[in-house]
Parts: structure tokens; sequence; C-alpha cells
């Protein structure tokens, strides 16, 4: 029972830096609209070879428009994509990872989130449907997967060995899982328990880019010589036994998704790099 809380908590993990910010309005002193001249040979187009940004003044101020990415800023973030990798592929999804390690994948991030430029999910939600993998969490080298922060506790109270750790995001159902294999030690001589334990939320999209998660159920299914065993859930601790530090709720910002890599901040500036499992 002494896991029953430590795996009925809303988030997997959480650091200490803010996050980048969803998005950027820049606004002017109101001007008189101003009119440019083009040459009579000037078209639009669809498709065009060069990225190039359009600023337009009016008397409610300034807004920019940034052109459609052409092959080249592709192949520009598909190398930054895969300087992250590199970075963080050798970290066990951070749990060895070192100061400079941290350092460097903070580096790596910023630059693709950059790149990227400020992520906007109102009208495309659909980029965060299916089952992400974790690569990465600047958390886990804490050794305590977020120490007294919201998460699976290793060495505290039972020994706890994580293996994979996945979410699963259903922008239908509004369903949002984390799912987690652990292997949790048993006295000598019986072997250690395997299973996966899937943390069932419901989310829901505050902003442009803030993703808000209620934790609802702890799911676990045993593995190895316990497989037989059937699906259990493990009860919740009413709200009044609950520790300030897992209120039920969680909120991350997601600061670069594309079709197969996802990066994440959560509310303490926790770094997640995901790839599509």
């Amino acid at each position: 029972m002494a896991a029953s809380s430590a795996l009925s908590s809303p988030a997997l993990l959480s650091d200490n830096r803010s996050p980048p910010s969803c998005g950027s309005v820049r606004r002017s002193i109101p001007s008189s609209p101003v009119l440019i001249a083009t040459p009579r040979s000037s078209r639009l187009s669809f498709t065009i070879p060069e990225r190039r940004s359009l600023v337009v003044k009016s008397t409610v101020g300034e807004v920019s428009f940034r052109e459609p990415a052409t092959s080249g800023d592709k192949e520009g973030i598909e190398s930054l994509k895969l300087k992250l990798l590199r970075v963080v592929s050798g970290l066990n999804r951070g749990l060895v990872a070192s100061v400079d390690d941290l350092q460097s994948a903070e580096a790596a991030a910023k630059l693709l989130e950059a790149a990227g430029g400020p992520v906007d999910l109102t009208n495309d939600l659909d980029k965060l449907q299916g089952k992400w993998r974790l690569l990465y969490s600047s958390a886990f080298s804490s050794r305590s997967l977020g120490g007294s922060r919201p998460g699976l506790p290793t060495g505290r109270l039972i020994p706890v060995t994580l293996g994979q750790v996945f979410q699963r995001i259903d922008v239908f159902s509004k369903d949002f899982d984390n799912i987690a294999e652990v292997e949790i030690g048993a006295p000598w001589p019986f072997p250690p328990l395997e299973a996966t334990a899937t943390l069932a939320h419901k989310f829901e999209l505050l902003g442009t880019c803030k993703i808000k998660i209620t934790f609802e159920k702890t799911t676990v299914k045993t593995s190895g010589n316990l497989a037989q065993i059937p699906p259990f859930e493990i009860p919740r601790l009413p709200d009044s036994f609950r520790p300030p530090s897992n209120p039920g709720t969680g909120d991350f910002e997601v600061t670069y998704v594309d079709e197969n890599m996802r990066i994440t901040r959560g509310d303490r500036g926790e770094l997640r790099v995901f790839v599509i499992a």
C-alpha cells in the first residue's frame, strides 16, 4: 500500500527553469497605414523559394506574419532534432545525466524550440495524438524521479526500478495516460515483481500550448511470473489525506511538436523529450 500513493500521482515528474512563452505578440506605437508600391510584374504565390517576414502596420498596431518553412528550414530543424537525440540518447532517460549533460540537453532543446517557433495547438491538437515514448527527463537526474515532486519514488519506501515510460494521448476522448514499466524488489528468495502501472488522466488545453491533466485512477498489470493476475486498480487517496505536493492535477507546456518528436516543459520547468512510439 506504500506504493499506492506513489503510483497515484498526476504526473511522473518535474526543475526550475521557466518555460518559454507559448507565443508572442509585438506591438508598436500606433501610426498611419503604410502602403508599399510593388512592380506590376510581382505576383502572389503559395510557394515561395525563400523564407521572408512581412510586417503590416496600421492604426491598431503591428502584426508580423512569417511565410511557410522551406525545404532548407526543414533540413535545419531535422539537423537540430538529430543533435538533441545524440545528446540525450545515452543518458538512460536522464537517470545517469551529469550537470554537464543537463546543460547540453537544455541548450540543444532550446535551439530546436527556437527554430520551431511558438506552438499553437488550438487548431492542431491532433498533433498530440498517439503513444509517445519518453527519451529524456531532466528531473530523473535526481535519482528520485522528481524527489518530493509528483512521481514514482525510488528507494524511499520500496526499491523500484523504472523501465520504459510512455504517454498515451487520445485527443478525441481527452484521455491522457502516463504508463510506466516498473520492477519492484522483493525479499529473498522471491523474484522481483514486474508490472506496468497506468496513471489515467483527463486533459484540457489551456491557451495555445499549455496542457492541464487531472488524475483519475491507477491501474496495475503484473507481468513475468505473475502475468496471470488480472489488472487491478489502486484506490485513490481521499483529498483530505493527499499531500500538498500531490494535488491530483498538473500542467505542462508543449514547446515543440511535430509528427515524431515532442518537447514539453513541466510546471516546475522540467524538460522532457518524447518520440512517437
